[in-house]
């Protein structure tokens, strides 16, 4: 990954009466990312109205920031708020002259609204809090609203859904940036489930749902611990202690997805953290991950990213911690299933 000479610089726009916890997710996500020992992101908090801005859980926030701050972002992240139906025009404005400078925008639960009275999503895919779905839709009935996703990303423009979602979104902005392995640590010390898929050339962001139970949790951990075996859903129902139709039935009522398309999705993750971090080559990160070849390697990291595994070691390959391949690659590869173990588990 090229050199970054200055931190990403992230405004957040606090409307009012602002979601408090959706306001402190990007400062928390964005001030845990550390690259090569320094700050990878720069996080400034404004309003339309420097001061004390109201929350809805009835407190009082002091922001000193005006929405000048915006001019000098690279993204711009527009919190929830209790009156979504009132789009302040002085974000609306501001968001608009961001879109016409470039500039990345994102929405955290109602936040989308702004976006929409801003005319960015007209024709556009997003989201927002389920419960205030059918009101998006009545008032901007151009945007191609989704209610089953996490999160979105169509072009520029990013927004998530209600409350924890986003964030998923902070951490798909994180690992589009820095790459998997950091956004995965990011997860990691934020005692949150790693980072869900999405690729860089796919518009529409579908994550994994978040665990609903823990019936199967050891057994994930199992396989996370052995993605390199060739696992089958008789291995993992062996292990469970169940008929592989009672783990297919548990498995997707807790994870949304079938065992073999979580096991798919944790190799691929698994692949793409072992060509950030280690110089092995790429037979040898397929088999490491359970992939099998460097031709089926090819073809999942294609499907997910859009890059072939050369290209996306190059953008976000870490330089630090990718010297010194071979057995000392290899052994990388297991810390790294220790960490992500222990945010799936």
């Amino acid at each position: 990954m090229p050199e970054r000479l200055a931190p990403h610089r992230v405004t957040v726009i606090a409307p009012s009466p602002v979601a408090l916890f959706n306001l402190a997710m990007p400062e928390m996500l964005f001030d845990k990312v550390r690259v090569d020992g320094r700050p990878g992101y720069e996080v400034v908090v404004c309003t339309a109205e420097p001061g004390p801005v109201p929350t809805t859980g009835g407190l009082d926030l002091y922001v000193p920031h005006g929405l000048e701050a915006v001019s000098a972002a690279d993204t711009v992240v527009v919190a929830g708020t209790g009156a979504p139906f009132e789009p302040d025009p002085r974000i609306v404005a501001v968001l608009r002259e961001a879109a016409a400078a470039g500039k990345r925008i994102a929405s955290i639960c109602t936040g989308a609204f702004q976006l929409a009275e801003a005319g960015l999503l007209q024709g556009r895919r997003a989201t927002t809090y389920w419960a205030h779905a059918g009101a998006m839709r009545r008032r901007y009935p151009q945007v191609e609203l989704r209610g089953d996703v996490l999160y979105v990303q169509d072009g520029p423009y990013l927004t998530s859904s209600g409350y924890a979602a986003g964030i998923d979104l902070c951490l798909h902005i994180i690992r589009t940036d820095y790459g998997a392995a950091v956004a995965n640590e990011v997860a990691r010390l934020a005692l949150v489930a790693p980072v869900r898929p999405g690729g860089q050339t796919q518009f529409t962001q579908t994550p994994l749902p978040p665990e609903r139970g823990n019936a199967c949790a050891d057994t994930r951990g199992w396989a996370m611990r052995n993605l390199d075996k060739p696992l089958t859903l008789t291995d993992l129902a062996r292990h469970a202690g169940v008929s592989v139709r009672t783990l297919t039935r548990r498995f997707h009522a807790e994870s949304g997805v079938s065992p073999l398309q979580w096991l798919l999705h944790q190799r691929v993750e698994r692949a793409k953290e072992l060509l950030e971090t280690t110089t092995l080559p790429m037979d040898q990160v397929a088999a490491a991950c359970g992939l099998g070849t460097a031709d089926s390697l090819r073809a999942h990291v294609v499907r997910r990213t859009g890059l072939t595994p050369t290209a996306y070691r190059a953008q976000f390959s870490r330089h630090a911690t990718a010297t010194g391949a071979g057995t000392g690659a290899v052994t990388g590869a297991g810390t790294v299933s220790t960490a992500v173990t222990s945010s799936v588990a």
